[in-house]
């Protein structure tokens, strides 16, 4: 059976992150579905007419935001600000059938800074009754400020295992950063970077991840500030960053010693 939601419960905003398009959209239509459904209790029921509305694509209050066409129909680069304004207008719109209006941004990862920064003031004063589901295939790409006032969604499909052993990872590097003691953590970047590529973009991944759950009170803080998370948060990002130009994994870990700790710790 489909999982269901307390959709009296729902959060104004999540990120969906899937390892692709195609499952992260059907992931946000199916919120989306319970974020209208007629029996709240156990939405989306799949029944009522507005989950059959939903199903077909057709529901006037679910509305997708996708980057734009050129005038030879082919997809722009880049999610525009102007978009997100005009999001922002229609929100503060009352809904047409539901209780609620949800936008589903489609690739939410192509946003430009402009769009992500209007996106932002829009998540810390979201209009009422207004739901935002960004659908990601790399949620590294939003500004950790914009993942901080989101819940995130991680399907990670057959890779729940690896990603287990991600997470482990990711609390372990935190908590040696909490810490404070520099010697503690070089001796666990040194162990930490005979991983490969591969493993190294995941970690950085499980730490921003969970540095997300923490600022949603989802997982317990090891005593990090508010700045220190999403100062880490921003290292996890050019860590990623450099990942993808075939940077060293040494050289990464190397960073991580050197940066993670404010100050230079203890």
């Amino acid at each position: 059976m489909a999982q269901q939601f307390d959709a009296k419960r729902l959060s104004h905003a999540y990120i969906i992150s899937a390892p692709t398009r195609e499952e992260g959209l059907c992931e946000a239509r199916r919120l989306a579905a319970a974020a209208v459904c007629d029996d709240p209790l156990h939405a989306p029921c799949g029944q009522c007419r507005a989950c059959r509305k939903a199903d077909a694509n057709i529901h006037p209050d679910i509305i997708t935001v996708e980057r734009l066409t050129d005038d030879k129909g082919k997809k722009k680069r880049e999610i525009i600000v102007d978009q997100v304004r005009d999001m922002n207008s229609d929100a503060c719109i009352l809904p047409n059938e539901a209780s609620r209006k949800v936008y589903i941004i489609d690739e939410a990862d192509t946003m430009n800074l402009a769009a992500q920064n209007a996106a932002l003031k829009l998540l810390e004063e979201p209009p009422a009754g207004a739901v935002f589901l960004l659908c990601v295939t790399n949620p590294l790409k939003l500004l950790d400020t914009v993942r901080s006032r989101c819940v995130e969604i991680n399907f990670a499909g057959d890779a729940d295992e690896q990603d287990e052993e991600s997470i482990k990872l990711a609390s372990a590097y935190l908590k040696a950063v909490a810490s404070g003691d520099l010697a503690a953590l070089c001796r666990w970047c040194t162990a930490g970077d005979a991983m490969d590529i591969r493993a190294a973009s995941d970690f950085c991944l499980a730490v921003s991840t969970l540095i997300a759950d923490i600022l949603t009170h989802r997982r317990k803080n090891p005593g990090l500030s508010t700045g220190e998370l999403v100062r880490i948060n921003a290292l996890m990002e050019k860590c990623g960053s450099y990942l993808k130009v075939n940077t060293g994994v040494k050289h990464i870990f190397g960073l991580l010693a050197v940066d993670s700790i404010a100050g230079g710790g203890k």
